[in-house]
């Protein structure tokens, strides 16, 4: 019997394609707008994850000035400098610590110049920010130590100005500066704040100091923590030793501030998660609306049925025969736009991903509560309908004939 309904519920949608396709797409729309917006969202909770990752475990930022309200914003105070940098190795809590300081400069190379971010830093900053070396060296101690004249570039600026050629050894020009490539970066791609960190070249931080900014400033320090110590031991270490270097009496409030970058993961990824739940709220919406006019559809399937109704109950059909076929026709319209939902949604979430460079990271519960909730809609709004037509008095029926 239910076969049977389902074919003839087939048999319907098919002799009315066009009124059937109208009739799905609301659902389509819904399902696919649910599939894509969770499916991107958890794609950009996958990538900030992996960016701070990236970074290394235990890893921390120190900044001059304490963070203000609003993204960005810091109270402005002394930059530290490359004495505080040694100090701060010496911490027990601590592994290692990189001096950074950057100043957005033009590259030169032939004919060809690009507009990038050189970095000031030393050989510590390739560990804590993981970021090494794929082709030629590091800086040496000699070349730190002397701010000579050399540097390691990011994949973006290669291309940019090698193509795929092999840079180390090629001499480029920073303001008036020649500069002796020795090294190509491991590519990384965009951060989770969209900034490509493969657009910089790093320079001995001496070299950038003397001879590009003209002074002794170190804009920030990345530091990685020893294995086994805690966020909270390193940072309370931190914040003493810095308090006693700058001077900060009992009771007045700290002129630096330490970022734990696993604070900032947990930050971006639970915005992430309330946004892509708000957006797919607002796309289970179409849901309702494809249910209402899977209804709607279903109702003046009724009132163009009626003879063939009325036939029916005349030759001994059941009421709740002719409840289910019209049950199960609203069903398969619903559970049909379901499938195409599901397909169109995963398309356009892998199209997303590509365009976005996140990973592709479909959940199977989300898909699975998709396609149920779609053929709950059938079920709830193909109801009314249904039971309209199981009700119809035979004599009225036939009167169309």
């Amino acid at each position: 019997m239910l076969w049977e309904s389902v074919r003839l519920a087939l048999l319907a949608i098919r002799r009315n394609a066009l009124r059937s396709f109208l009739t799905v797409l609301g659902v389509v729309i819904g399902v696919a707008a649910v599939i894509a917006m969770v499916t991107v969202g958890q794609g950009s909770s996958e990538q900030v994850s992996a960016n701070v990752e990236s970074l290394g475990s235990n890893v921390l930022i120190l900044r001059p000035g304490r963070r203000m309200m609003g993204p960005g914003t810091r109270e402005s105070a002394p930059a530290f400098d490359l004495r505080d940098v040694e100090a701060l190795r010496e911490l027990a809590a601590v592994d290692t610590a990189a001096p950074v300081s950057s100043s957005a400069q033009t590259v030169v190379f032939g004919n060809t110049n690009v507009s990038t971010t050189v970095i000031g830093t030393d050989d510590a900053y390739l560990t804590v920010s993981n970021h090494p070396v794929v082709r030629g060296r590091a800086f040496t101690d000699t070349e730190e130590r002397a701010g000579s004249a050399v540097c390691i570039i990011g994949e973006t600026v290669r291309q940019a100005l090698f193509g795929n050629t092999d840079p180390t050894g090629e001499v480029i020009r920073l303001k008036t500066i020649s500069c002796r490539v020795v090294g190509l970066l491991k590519a990384k791609g965009a951060s989770s704040f969209g900034r490509d960190q493969d657009d910089t070249i790093l320079v001995p931080i001496r070299m950038l100091q003397r001879r590009i900014t003209g002074n002794r400033d170190v804009s920030s320090i990345s530091l990685a923590l020893r294995s086994g110590v805690s966020s909270e031991r390193g940072i309370r270490d931190i914040e003493a030793l810095m308090r006693e270097r700058r001077k900060i009496a009992i009771g007045e409030e700290d002129n630096f501030s330490v970022t734990d970058m696993k604070e900032i993961s947990s930050m971006l990824t639970g915005i992430n998660d309330v946004l892509t739940g708000l957006l797919s709220s607002v796309a289970a919406v179409s849901l309702l609306v494809g249910g209402i006019g899977i209804m709607n559809i279903m109702l003046v399937s009724v009132t163009e049925r009626t003879r063939e109704i009325g036939i029916r109950l005349a030759v001994g059909a059941q009421a709740r025969q002719v409840l289910t076929q019209f049950l199960v026709e609203a069903v398969v319209l619903s559970v049909l736009g379901g499938v195409i939902g599901i397909l169109l949604g995963l398309g356009l979430a892998a199209v997303a991903s590509q365009v976005m460079s996140i990973p592709f990271a479909p959940d199977p519960l989300v898909v699975l509560m998709a396609f149920a909730f779609s053929a709950v809609v059938g079920v709830i709004f193909g109801y009314f309908p249904a039971r309209a037509a199981a009700r119809l008095d035979p004599i009225e029926a036939l009167r169309h004939l």
